[in-house]
């Protein structure tokens, strides 16, 4: 499986989601930059940057930068570190966002900037046992490249075993870091309430979001989430489909929810949605009590009338026992 190396975390981003992903033909599974490393060794082979010129310190990842039109270079470190030798496949690859935020590569061909990335004929390497082989390559920027940041990969590949080192690849020019939230709802109640809600980056940067949340209710404001860092990177061009815990959810409400998104160098991007809360199984046996209740108001009612029925009008207009009713005479014309 392809494991994708990522940076250590800058500011506020949390280290293991910026770190190394596993990926298969159809998912990405993250897992930490050390669980990474521990894969490949496990396999008898690693790739990761070569070290800069001077005995510079290890990189997790490689940062290339410059104006369209321009070929950049850097070098690839195979080790083999197995008694037997090794062929490695070598190609570029497209870097993007996961539906759920993780950073993976995509297993087919690469069609955006992973297809700028080149290691001529060396594409296919032979690494003796207990051997390093340092593999230079090259990104070429295509003269109509638009400014900003492309996120890629390089992936090495032998005995069914793939890793993947991220590249930082940024096109000199204007940048632009723009977000929006869209697609808020609300899913469960009380203690295991959360807000699912989508983030899109519109701008060309990758972007390190915080979100903060208000809530106000039919009596008043309803406890909410202070701002705080997302455990996403966010690329250029990318959406992700997000939940956020809410433990301050009412019982018993009518809450409107204002959802508000933060980056650095970004305006803040709100998002709206309404909440109804309603306890269920009190309203249940609330229901069913009024409903005993007005079948005895019925009942009594339907007494009342049955007795009405069975009784006539008195002499002066009052209903009256049917015993004690005047004989009634026939009206025949004659005297008596």
């Amino acid at each position: 499986m392809p494991v994708l190396h990522t940076p250590a975390a800058p500011g506020r981003l949390c280290s293991a989601l910026l770190a190394a992903l596993l990926l298969s033909a159809s998912a990405a599974l993250p897992v930490a930059a050390a669980d990474a490393r521990t894969a490949a060794d496990e396999s008898g082979w690693t790739a990761e940057p070569a070290p800069g010129a001077g005995g510079t310190p290890a990189r997790p990842y490689f940062y290339l930068a410059g104006p369209a039109g321009t070929v950049l270079e850097d070098r690839l470190a195979l080790t083999n570190t197995s008694d037997r030798e090794r062929t490695v496949t070598l190609r570029g690859a497209d870097a993007h966002n996961t539906a759920d935020g993780a950073l993976a590569v995509r297993p087919a061909a690469a069609s955006g900037a992973g297809s700028w990335i080149s290691f001529g004929a060396a594409t296919t390497v032979k690494v003796p046992a207990r051997t390093r082989a340092v593999v230079p390559f090259t990104v070429t920027l295509p003269p109509a490249a638009l400014p900003g940041e492309h996120p890629s990969a390089v992936v090495a590949t032998a005995d069914g075993h793939e890793v993947g080192v991220r590249v930082h690849l940024r096109v000199g020019g204007p940048t632009l870091a723009a977000l929006t939230v869209e697609d808020v709802s609300v899913r469960g109640k009380g203690a295991s309430a959360v807000i699912a809600y989508t983030l899109v980056n519109r701008g060309n940067v990758a972007l390190a979001p915080e979100l903060a949340l208000r809530a106000e209710g039919l009596f008043g404001e309803v406890p909410g989430r202070t701002a705080r860092a997302l455990p996403v990177e966010l690329l250029p061009g990318q959406r992700v489909s997000l939940t956020e815990p809410w433990p301050g959810a009412p019982v018993l409400d009518d809450v409107a929810l204002t959802l508000t998104v933060t980056a650095p160098g970004a305006a803040p991007a709100t998002a709206t949605a309404s909440a109804r809360f309603v306890p269920w199984g009190i309203a249940g046996r609330t229901g069913a009590g009024l409903l005993g209740l007005g079948a005895v108001a019925l009942a009594a009612l339907l007494l009342v009338r049955g007795r009405w029925a069975r009784s006539g009008p008195s002499a002066d207009g009052e209903p009256g026992p049917a015993g004690n009713r005047a004989p009634e005479h026939e009206l025949t014309g004659a005297s008596r």
